[in-house]
């Protein structure tokens, strides 16, 4: 049925039936001079929790960073077993609705048709895709991983004396970033396929409403709309507030760093808490001008300077190396794919747990953010075409990226390890904030480069500032994606300083004891998801037939 408090389902017939009309729990009115229209349950709860754990982790930082380093070593030492099975799980899961007839089912119902063309599909998909990871990480990963954490156990370059093994460089590079390549590619694409692919199906074909709640209406029926309903989209809010806060707090330490290289100003916590307040306030003028004149402005802006920022790194650094090397590492990628992708029977704990495990828990964290962003953007599209797409065109598009960055700076590192300052930031003295800059402190017009990468990382915070407070406002309020802009504000502001609670208590440790504190109790809710989504497609094949 269709429903007509969804306007964005065109399916003509639903085997979903519901009198749920969106916002009807809603409290709507004046709380002092700011119009609110929130969802009673969720809004509430979500909004006193986080207030809370502010407070607390304010007044006792110490406590708080001892139980942020709990929460870290039990997850990536005890449950690395759980999330890498389960990770891969969700990539089987999608190859085998690619395989099976449900590949054939539209987003949308049978006469749906695309709302846009491959060309800005797929610029919204890198939109999506494109983060403060990009510029914190793509330099960090590859180097880290080919000298330090060493994937699969491969050999350091450097060996226990400290002196470079030429013989063992092309090895290390390559499977360097392959596992760089691992930790961005299709595991974490997967994860985001299964939260967009339940939202696509049960809005645009079931007609009920745009809400996480919403894919669990096959196990729960009626009662999706109570309690149990509030639990899973309270969840959903806490796990997009935590992995925001990381990607935040990460973009802070970035920017902060990158102003002590340019400018010398001194890398503090004081310093980083001031970054965040600055920006969140340039959030909010961004929330407040809307998403044509704030994120999609901010997002055009910043998709330039990034595609500039490459193409310089690209042509002035070692160009045929760089993409050589790229090369390289995704043949690496595709041929030890498997083995990276085990959870058991393997040496490299360094590489396992301290960083495959916390970025599966960071993509299940993001994947109500930006699983609602890809299935908003991609109604018309068969559930085949959607899977490899948001799989393979992001992928690809990072893999680019993270090679050019990551080989160039191999290619400093191993060219003159004695003055190198990637060495000195990653393998020497461990400043991972520092070693986009120290990449470009090699390259010409250094000051000008490294500027305009901290200009990008004070973008990429703005606009996940801006589309996660706008994400979480959605969920709180009942599944509305029109409710009042100061609602958009006040969830910027607890993003921030949830950020900055996070830093205060903890620094790094705590960022991650966020993300894999939230990705716990979501991941299972995103493993029923798999369910709701094969009784969804079963019933769609059934309209088709008829």
């Amino acid at each position: 049925m269709n429903n007509p408090n969804n306007p964005e389902s065109s399916s003509t017939t639903s085997d979903m039936q519901t009198d749920y009309v969106v916002g009807q729990d809603n409290i709507k009115g004046q709380f002092g001079p700011i119009g609110f229209d929130i969802h009673n349950r969720v809004f509430v709860v979500s909004a006193l929790a986080s207030a809370i754990f502010i407070i607390l982790t304010l007044l006792f930082p110490e406590r708080a960073g001892s139980i942020f380093q709990s929460v870290v070593s039990f997850s990536t030492g005890t449950l690395d077993w759980y999330f890498m099975i389960l990770v891969d799980f969700f990539i089987l899961f999608c190859l085998a609705l690619v395989v099976l007839p449900y590949g054939s089912v539209r987003l949308g119902g049978a006469d749906a048709r695309p709302d846009h063309s491959y060309l800005s599909w797929f610029a919204m998909l890198f939109t999506a895709g494109i983060g403060i990871g990009l510029l914190f990480f793509g330099v960090l990963e590859p180097v880290y991983h080919a000298n330090v954490s060493l994937p699969l156990g491969v050999e350091s370059p450097f060996g226990a004396d400290g002196e470079l093994n030429p013989a063992a460089i092309a090895d290390a590079s390559a499977l360097g970033l392959a596992g760089t390549y691992l930790h961005w590619g299709i595991h974490g694409w997967a994860v985001y396929v299964v939260m967009a692919l339940a939202l696509g199906l049960f809005t645009y074909n079931k007609g009920l409403p745009f809400s996480i709640r919403s894919a669990f209406f096959p196990i729960l029926g009626e009662r999706v709309w109570g309690w149990w309903g509030h639990v899973i989209d309270i969840l959903a809010v806490f796990s997009t507030l935590f992995g925001l806060a990381t990607s935040l707090g990460l973009g802070a330490q970035q920017a902060n760093a990158g102003m002590n290289f340019v400018f010398g100003l001194e890398v503090t916590t004081l310093t980083q808490v001031i970054v965040i307040i600055l920006v969140t306030g340039v959030a909010l003028v961004s929330v407040w001008r809307g998403l044509e004149g704030g994120l999609k402005k901010l997002s055009e802006i910043n998709m330039i300077l990034a595609v500039l920022f490459f193409f310089f790194v690209l042509f002035a650094g070692p160009t045929l190396l760089a993409l050589t090397g790229f090369w390289s590492g995704l043949t690496t990628y595709v041929t030890d794919f498997i083995p990276l992708s085990a959870p058991f029977g393997r040496d490299d704990d360094a590489y396992r747990q301290s960083w495959t495990i916390f970025y599966w828990a960071w993509w299940i964290s993001w994947a109500p953010f930006v699983g609602m962003f890809i299935a908003r953007v991609s109604r018309g599209r068969t559930v085949r075409e959607f899977i490899l797409c948001v799989l393979l065109v992001p992928s690809l598009f990072i893999f680019v990226w993270m090679g050019v960055f990551g080989s160039t700076a191999l290619e400093q590192l191993y060219a003159d390890p004695a003055g190198s300052l990637v060495k000195e930031y990653v393998i020497d003295n461990y400043r991972p904030e520092l070693s986009l800059f120290g990449m470009l402190n090699e390259l010409p017009l250094t000051g000008l480069m490294s500027t305009l990468g901290i200009v990008l990382a004070l973008i990429f915070f703005v606009t996940s500032s801006d589309s996660g407070s706008l994400v979480i406002d959605t969920i709180t309020a009942g599944g509305k994606i029109d409710a009042p802009r100061p609602q958009r504000m006040f969830w910027a502001v607890i993003e921030g300083l949830i950020a900055i609670v996070l830093l205060i208590g903890g620094g790094l440790t705590a960022l991650q004891a966020g993300v894999t504190a939230t990705a716990i109790p979501f991941s299972i809710v995103m493993l029923l998801m798999c369910y709701s989504i094969i009784k969804a497609l079963n019933g769609e094949l059934r309209l088709i037939r008829k």
